[in-house]
């Protein structure tokens, strides 16, 4: 099989497992940053070109595109799935999975149980905002990511301050989402792994301090943790609404039980050390039953 990982380049470390275990499984695998692609827009030949030659004769494409790139890295997935080849996550799902606040509707639509939240780009509405949502509350950016454009306000007075500075300094445009604050599970989260059907590695991701946020990025610390079939059942049901076939589900337990906080379309593999689980031998095992052969050959392996 020929395989594309799209991806920032080979020194991050989930793009190096992919390629290892790929070559491993005996696939012939390319390597391509996808900010550095520049894309034909022509009807009868949507090419990618990349190094000053088209990209061609691919099997399968494997998008890891970061959140600063999300509208040109789609850009060029829509481009591969406009030449009818196969990848794992569409350029439309790593988009919806993106906009914290279409996923939040998403998963709504779907039935899946999150916190409460509430979005409004009126400053006039914060008193009604924090009397439906209750204190503490969290405050974030629909675009935030890695726990960054998140904060905690513990008053009325801290959570007016707050929106009233994300309403002053968005000059994007970008939406800001109240959401309830969860307190038995503050400071902790649990990241599961779910490839195709299956949630294939788990893991309890807790701060070191007093910080809300549980993110590794910001300093928590993960440990591996069984999930119950309740919260198995909750990530797989929140993957299909999203439309993705590999992803991080990040969930939270409380009292009414699990519920989903995100879909991230492009987990990092730092799962792997802390749970021994080889995550990325299960992407490419994926891979290999779904994607069809251009050349016939649709053996695992091939």
């Amino acid at each position: 099989m020929k395989l594309a990982i799209l991806s920032n380049g080979n020194a991050n470390y989930s793009t190096k497992r992919l390629v290892e275990e790929a070559k491993n499984r005996g696939h012939d695998v390319q390597v391509i940053k996808y900010k550095n692609c520049y894309l034909s827009l022509d009807d009868k030949h949507p090419d990618v070109y990349y190094k000053g030659e088209k990209l061609k004769g691919f099997d399968a494409i494997l998008p890891r595109i970061s959140n600063n790139m999300t509208r040109y890295g789609c850009a060029v997935v829509r481009q591969f799935e406009m030449q009818g080849v196969w990848t794992s996550a569409t350029s439309v799902a790593i988009t919806r999975a993106r906009d914290k606040l279409r996923a939040a509707q998403i998963l709504a639509k779907y039935g899946v149980d999150t916190p409460k939240t509430l979005v409004s780009r009126n400053t006039s509405d914060i008193d009604d905002l924090i009397e439906q949502i209750g204190l503490p509350v969290i405050i974030k950016l629909a675009t935030g990511t890695h726990g960054n454009g998140v904060i905690l306000a513990e008053t009325k007075k801290a959570a007016k301050s707050a929106l009233q500075a994300f309403y002053l300094y968005n000059e994007d445009g970008t939406n800001i989402l109240l959401q309830e604050y969860i307190k038995e599970s503050a400071g902790t989260d649990i990241r599961a792994f779910v490839v195709g059907n299956r949630v294939i590695a788990s893991m309890q991701r807790a701060s070191l301090d007093d910080d809300f946020r549980s993110n590794l990025h910001q300093g928590g610390a993960g440990t591996p943790v069984k999930l119950t079939d309740e919260e198995k059942k909750v990530a797989l049901k929140a993957a299909k609404a999203m439309g993705l076939h590999v992803c991080g589900v990040d969930l939270m337990r409380s009292a009414r039980g699990p519920l989903v906080l995100e879909v991230n379309a492009s987990p990092g593999f730092g799962i792997e050390k802390v749970t021994g689980k080889d995550v990325a031998s299960k992407i490419i095992e994926y891979i290999e039953h779904n994607a069809p052969r251009k050349n016939g050959k649709d053996r695992v392996g091939a």
